[in-house]
């Protein structure tokens, strides 16, 4: 009667863990898919033309007409990915250090390679020649090349433009 006792709390607790795991990671799944929703709206909500004062930014996310709201600062454009690596680490360096960037640049992130790519964005891309993610060009008044180079952060931008 001991054994039958024991052998049924055993068989009751597993599955009380098999239920409580199994929901567990249910509510993961659902939380994580929420997250890529909102993480996609956003990205999307990105691309549409804000209402910023550009003026008092540095590095700006690409948007219809930004190139042309700064003609008489050094522009940069910087091709990024949102799955490359080294983009996320750059664009945290940016971020984190965007009042060391000189007041008469301005820095644009361009998506290059995503499912939601735009085509002015692929345009650009094709227009400078770019051929991956990570990918920097610093562009005259006129919208021609000035220079470019492939990775890098904060530091690798002051060193860089011209």
């Amino acid at each position: 009667m001991k054994y039958i006792f024991i052998f049924g709390v055993v068989i009751v607790s597993i599955f009380a863990a098999g239920y409580f795991i199994f929901n567990a990671s249910k509510d993961n799944v659902t939380s994580s898919n929420s997250t890529s929703i909102d993480q996609s709206n956003e990205s999307s909500e990105t691309k549409k033309v804000m209402e910023v004062d550009h003026s008092k930014l540095r590095y700006h996310e690409y948007s219809t007409g930004i190139l042309d709201t700064f003609p008489s600062k050094r522009r940069v454009l910087y091709f990024y990915a949102s799955w490359c690596p080294t983009c996320k680490i750059a664009q945290q360096s940016f971020r984190e250090n965007e009042g060391k960037i000189p007041d008469d640049v301005a820095l644009i992130r361009i998506n290059y390679n995503d499912d939601d790519t735009d085509e002015e964005e692929k345009a650009l891309a094709k227009k400078y020649g770019i051929t991956f993610q990570h990918t920097f060009v610093q562009i005259d008044s006129k919208g021609e090349k000035v220079t470019i180079w492939n990775g890098g952060k904060i530091e690798e931008l002051l060193v860089n433009i011209k």
